[in-house]
């Protein structure tokens, strides 16, 4: 077998035990998990084809909501392929291809932070400066996010690249994280895990910050409006959001910012689940599924492609 030269490891792949310690459920978890994933990616690319048909749709906050779309359909199609293939097969990964992966999840979940903070503030001028936001500025913020969330992870990687590793070669977990792979190093990953967890605090904390301020001066906004249906519906929305943006940021700062003393690896594996495959399934629903243009287009779409099929 060749061995693989990034940095001074002489391990040449990495086994993901995952959900080893209950192998005689293998094939239920291979079902669930492949009927969640085809559900993501489904509905996901559904969205995203709405949005882009619809003329109604092409406003910041629907660019907004296609781009999560696009993000989590990039996110969990990186660890979750590789989890299903563990399932009916031994686990076993490149060094190489345990750092890729790290680095393409870990580089969209922190995108995705700051998408989700930027979806915030714009919900926040929505309703308290109802003005549409020029084209410029809201790809600007998307494309400010995305660069943020890969040269966030791309540092972490580069240092994880120069960390030999010697033996065992075992990664308690269904896919690359960080801790796993640093508790496998020979040499010290100290410059690694400090610069993880700086980062971790930059890139989670104050995007949740920015978030929890949009919204505190949404429900202030709305307080000011007649009690009603309207207010009724804004309170609706912004608790839902916020439970969606609150699971997923706070399952991310217990395992990267939160003492590892705090949680077991089986925690750990459980919050991995609820922002790679929970959080997914949730968001279209909370995020799109709800809203009555979406429906409005999605009904138009249907029926274009009814009497296309008809014609």
């Amino acid at each position: 077998m060749e061995i693989v030269s990034i940095g001074n490891q002489t391990v040449t792949e990495f086994v993901l035990l995952g959900f080893y310690v209950i192998a005689e459920l293998h094939l239920l978890f291979f079902i669930v998990f492949s009927l969640s994933y085809a559900s993501i990616i489904l509905v996901n690319m559904l969205i995203i084809v709405v949005m882009v048909s619809s003329q109604r749709l092409h406003t910041p906050m629907y660019f907004f909501l296609a781009d999560l779309s696009f993000l989590e359909i990039l996110c969990i199609s990186t660890a979750v392929p590789k989890m299903l293939k563990d399932f009916l097969q031994e686990a076993a990964i490149s060094v190489a291809g345990c750092l890729l992966q790290f680095f393409i999840f870990g580089s969209l979940a922190t995108a995705e932070c700051f998408l989700l903070a930027v979806m915030a503030y714009d919900h926040y001028l929505a309703i308290c400066y109802p003005l549409l936001m020029e084209p410029r500025w809201y790809l600007g913020l998307v494309v400010i996010a995305w660069l943020s969330g890969f040269m966030a992870d791309g540092l972490v990687v580069v240092l994880m690249a120069q960390l030999r590793f010697c033996g065992p070669n075992h990664i308690d977990h269904f896919y690359c994280d960080f801790m796993p792979l640093m508790s496998l190093a020979c040499s010290d990953p100290r410059v690694a895990q400090m610069t993880t967890f700086i980062l971790s605090v930059i890139c989670l904390t104050v995007p949740f910050g920015r978030i929890l301020t949009s919204y505190a001066w949404v429900v202030v906004a709305v307080l000011r409006v007649p009690a009603g249906a309207s207010r009724q519906k804004a309170f609706s929305t912004c608790s839902s959001h916020l439970a969606v943006v609150s699971t997923f940021h706070g399952t991310l700062m217990v395992l990267y910012i939160a003492p590892s003393a705090v949680h077991s690896q089986l925690l750990s594996e459980v919050f991995a689940l609820l922002y790679t495959v929970v959080t997914p399934l949730f968001n279209p629903v909370i995020y799109t599924l709800r809203n009555k243009e979406v429906h409005q287009a999605l009904q138009r779409l249907l029926y274009v492609k009814q009497t296309e099929t008809i014609d």
